[in-house]
């Protein structure tokens, strides 16, 4: 069988893909698992020109790097065509299949480190003298 690649972006406009790479198992909660496809897992950020990652996923902040791949990766669509005249019975002998190029991969950002624990503290709460309308508060002692 003869798989034919093709690229409409044209030859090296390619759009650029990452491979995130995590050590350790990213599980969904239960009330998700029929959802899983778009699912945003976290927030990847990259400070202004540095080369240092974060990922934050829930309450974890995660801290990588970016790392050339020996080897590039292609990011692949596979497309199915027929041809309706040459269908014998349920039995489709001419089917063919076409694979679109939609991305390269030519980094991975590595998170090799434990994660970081993020803990927020509540806002402590200014306390001001509030008097009763028409009276004076007076902050001065006797």
């Amino acid at each position: 069988m003869q798989i034919r690649v093709k690229c409409n972006c044209g030859e090296g406009n390619c759009p650029e893909w990452a491979i995130l790479e995590l050590q350790g198992a990213v599980e969904a909660q239960p009330s998700f698992q029929d959802r899983l496809q778009n699912l945003q897992i976290g927030i990847l950020c990259r400070p202004s020109s540095q080369e240092v990652y974060t990922f934050t996923v829930g309450y974890h902040e995660l801290t990588g790097s970016k790392v050339s791949l020996k080897k590039p990766l292609l990011v692949l669509k596979k497309t199915k065509h027929s041809d309706p005249d040459h269908e014998i019975g349920d039995c489709d002998f001419s089917s063919r299949v076409e694979l679109e190029v939609i991305g390269v991969i030519r980094h991975r950002i590595l998170f090799k480190t434990r994660p970081k624990a993020i803990i927020s503290k509540p806002q402590p709460a200014v306390k001001e003298r509030v008097g009763m309308p028409g009276s004076v508060v007076s902050n001065q002692t006797a």
